[in-house]
């Protein structure tokens, strides 16, 4: 389970706000990841990377999966590999730019428009992507999807964090978002995840998640279990997949899961 992990990384601190004319490759920057080419590169001081699909099983602008959150020599990692593996083998690309310990705050949420503008002009992807929240990632990607809707094909969640003051907790989050704790309180709503669904169920933006109903650090119930709720109520499409007697792990139940990959596969290509 990653949080011990990115625990020594917290000193990269919140992002810092960037703007709006994309970033250039770096040099000596291409490796491999599971079995497929890796390009890296810099979005306006951010670190990024995109895993593409081989020569052959490319389309004219290629579907893609954004994964959140993404720290290099950290996430994605070989936890994720079963499912990305299955992606890349459909001709679907997987990328992620690292924010920092952002909790979804407005200047991450800045690079990300920076790095879909970036990665989907550079690498011909499909100007609508699938969004892959793990844990922390979805305070960063559903922040940013409901303020982008129309950017989005869908997003799947895999024990995501939808509200802030459930994880990490106002008095840790504020500190990225540059507020008092108090001032967190008050302006909850304008960056919790819940609060900020209509666009996404306005635009019928699928949404999947699994969640386990032993898991003590991001709890089912205010996570993903509200954001179905209301989400279902806004008219919004949702299926919620409850995983019994599992908790925030890496185990095969939420990362070897056919189900995530067919969601995917299916809403990037229709």
């Amino acid at each position: 389970m990653y949080f011990g992990l990115l625990c020594a990384m917290l000193c990269l601190g919140a992002a810092a706000a960037v703007s709006a004319n994309g970033g250039q490759p770096r040099e000596n920057a291409s490796s491999e990841q599971y079995g497929y080419a890796r390009a890296e590169f810099d979005v306006n001081g951010h670190w990024g990377f995109a895993i593409l699909p081989s020569e052959e099983k490319r389309s004219k602008a290629v579907p893609w999966v954004w994964y959140a959150p993404t720290f290099k020599d950290g996430y994605p990692s070989e936890s994720n590999a079963w499912i990305c593996k299955r992606l890349l083998d459909r001709g679907i690309a997987i990328c992620g730019v690292e924010v920092g310990e952002s909790y979804g705050n407005p200047q991450g949420r800045a690079v990300f428009t920076d790095f879909h503008s970036y990665v989907a002009g550079k690498f011909g992807l499909s100007p609508k992507a699938c969004l892959w929240a793990q844990s922390r990632g979805g305070l960063m990607l559903i922040n940013w999807a409901s303020e982008h809707p129309g950017l989005v094909k869908c997003i799947g969640g895999t024990y995501p964090v939808c509200d802030i003051a459930s994880y990490p907790g106002l008095a840790t989050a504020s500190t990225a978002y540059g507020m008092s704790e108090e001032q967190m309180r008050t302006h909850l709503s304008e960056h919790n995840p819940i609060d900020r669904l209509a666009p996404l169920a306005a635009g019928k933006v699928p949404i999947f998640l699994m969640h386990g109903d032993s898991d003590a650090v991001v709890p089912l119930e205010a996570n993903s279990q509200e954001l179905a709720r209301r989400y279902k109520a806004l008219g919004g499409p949702v299926t919620l997949m409850v995983i019994k007697g599992k908790g925030h792990a890496e185990v095969p139940e939420f990362f070897e899961s056919q189900r995530m990959v067919d969601f995917f596969a299916g809403n990037a290509k229709r």
